[in-house]
């Protein structure tokens, strides 16, 4: 099978389907769908959003310094898309999507109650890297729905979450597991007699 060459671009797929929140305070709350989204370092723990500085909210993290990274799945997807096709400064996003504002505990910044996972980040730099500027941020805290944590092994089940993943242009929820970690590797266990 022989492959095509084609230009330069951003193909890297599949990506996490992300709403960024954002706002000081209640008056300049706003939420945005992203997928330049993604993990710099462990320790510290880093995040980063990358934002057209075009866009009506990267004036707002740009001011406070700060924004929040929620999970989204199966059952935020239509407002999930709608906020990414939809400017916070023409419509008042949490009302017309349906979702909720919750101030952060650690960071200027709302969360939204209905994301399973909701990471608060802290800019600690801003790259301008041409069409988008990125925003290198520590994070500050986690927040994690207590509805996906077993009562037992304290374990956070994310896999039961329903969350999505954006692919050129398009939505889906993940499917099945394949492995885990390490699984490829893993001694098979003898069958006992």
């Amino acid at each position: 099978m022989a492959h095509q060459v084609w230009k330069p671009g951003t193909m890297i797929y599949p990506l996490p389907a992300v709403l960024v929140s954002c706002g000081g305070d209640e008056n300049e709350y706003n939420l945005f769908t992203a997928s330049w989204v993604g993990t710099i370092c462990t320790d510290p723990a880093m995040c980063y959003v990358s934002i057209r500085p075009e866009r009506f909210s990267h004036g707002i993290i740009k001011r406070n310094g700060a924004f929040v990274l929620n999970l989204t799945t199966e059952r935020m997807a239509r407002a999930v898309d709608w906020c990414g096709v939809r400017s916070g400064a023409d419509f008042d996003k949490w009302k017309e999507s349906g979702l909720t504002p919750v101030p952060a505990p650690s960071v200027k910044a709302p969360y939204i109650k209905e994301s399973p996972l909701c990471i608060e980040c802290r800019v600690k730099e801003i790259l301008p890297l041409g069409s988008h500027d990125m925003f290198m941020a520590n994070v500050a805290n986690v927040l994690a729905d207590e509805s996906f944590i077993d009562p037992d092994t304290n374990r956070f089940m994310l896999e039961r979450a329903g969350l999505i993943a954006y692919s050129h242009g398009h939505y889906y929820s993940l499917g099945k597991e394949l492995g885990r970690f390490g699984w490829s590797v893993m001694k098979k266990k003898k069958k006992r007699q």
